[in-house]
């Protein structure tokens, strides 16, 4: 009887994709396809995607994957009860500024996150920040957490059609993109001065994204608000965008900018945690807390054409480094040599 994995899709199942349901879809997608047999993608009901789904994933999901020798999680939380996690965290962001959370929420990851790292037979950050970050807030050995950069799918891409977003969004002109829930830490009251700057040669700024009820939404952002847009119209959003802007003050990786890059779209991005990391030469890299740099590098990002095409090409090379097949590739290396060194009964 082959060995089985079981996959928590339980993210996956979301309605509203953001970076950790971005992660679920992708993984639960791409690693049985990559080793057929392997794999079984445990999936609950719609209703029990959010909060109601927390009894399912510590109580349902550890009943129902027994016969499975290990159980990986790609968003954040496991079954605290299972010995056979290996659970993929993004960041720490509750636990190093629960402020920016509901209070239900932020007590509810302080108490179970850590648990869950420690109790993991391995645990998954995309970044050597989140590694530190888990390792110092989470009392984890660093060694007990692997590094594997999420990635960028094959959609994303500079040929994709911007016209069904432009038609469905009214964007009749050029425009610049944040991409983002609405979440204090995104910061994008730091994009006052770069949405007057823009709008001076002719380039709105636009935000998509929608806020989530755990989280504090902060301030308006100093844009055309779009809401949050269908993951379809997407592609097209970044590939018709003159530059993505991203202020934040916390990411553990940084989607957005690596799916702006894919589309052939110049990045802005603030030089705070794992930002840096994830965008390397590929981006402009800016002081979030100095409105001016942020105005200037939007500016240039969106319309100094020299700036541009290397921002473009850069950005291109990047995000063909950075893709989901591999992150799914490097995954599976590491369950594989999970499973061959055994000892996964208890």
């Amino acid at each position: 009887m082959p060995v089985t994995v079981a996959i928590n899709a339980r993210a996956a199942v979301r309605g509203e994709i953001g970076g950790v349901e971005r992660v679920a879809r992708e993984m639960a997608a791409r690693l049985p396809a990559l080793e057929p047999g392997r794999y079984r993608v445990v999936r609950p009901r719609a209703r029990l995607a959010h909060r109601a789904g927390h009894l399912w994933e510590q109580v349902a999901l550890p009943l129902t994957t027994r016969e499975c020798e290990l159980v990986y999680s790609p968003a954040h939380l496991a079954p605290l009860a299972s010995h056979r996690n290996v659970v993929m965290i993004s960041d720490a962001a509750a636990l190093r500024h629960p402020d920016w959370y509901g209070r239900s929420y932020a007590a509810y990851q302080r108490r179970v996150l850590p648990a869950v790292a420690r109790g993991a037979r391995l645990v998954i950050a995309p970044s050597e920040f989140s590694r530190a970050e888990i390792a110092e807030l989470m009392g984890v050995e660093p060694g007990h957490v692997a590094v594997v950069p999420h990635g960028v799918s094959e959609r994303f891409s500079p040929d994709a059609d911007p016209e069904p977003a432009r038609a469905d969004l009214s964007l009749a002109g050029d425009y610049a993109l944040y991409v983002g829930t609405r979440i204090s830490r995104k910061n994008v009251a730091a994009l006052r001065d770069a949405q007057r700057a823009l709008s001076e040669h002719g380039v709105e700024l636009v935000a998509a994204g929608s806020g989530r009820a755990y989280m504090a939404a902060g301030e308006q952002p100093p844009a055309r608000l779009l809401g949050y847009v269908d993951d379809g119209l997407l592609p097209g959003l970044y590939a018709g965008a003159r530059a993505l802007l991203m202020p934040s003050l916390y990411e553990g990786f940084g989607l957005p900018c690596l799916e702006a890059m894919a589309s052939g779209t110049p990045v802005v991005a603030s030089d705070r945690a794992a930002l840096p990391e994830t965008c390397g030469d590929a981006a402009l890299i800016v002081d979030p807390d100095d409105p001016a740099a942020v105005a200037g590098a939007a500016v240039a990002a969106a319309v100094d054409e020299s700036a541009r095409g290397r921002l473009i090409a850069a950005g291109l090379a990047r995000a063909a480094e950075l893709t989901w097949e591999r992150t799914a590739r490097r995954t599976n290396a590491l369950i594989g040599g999970l499973l061959q060194r055994g000892d996964l009964s208890s």
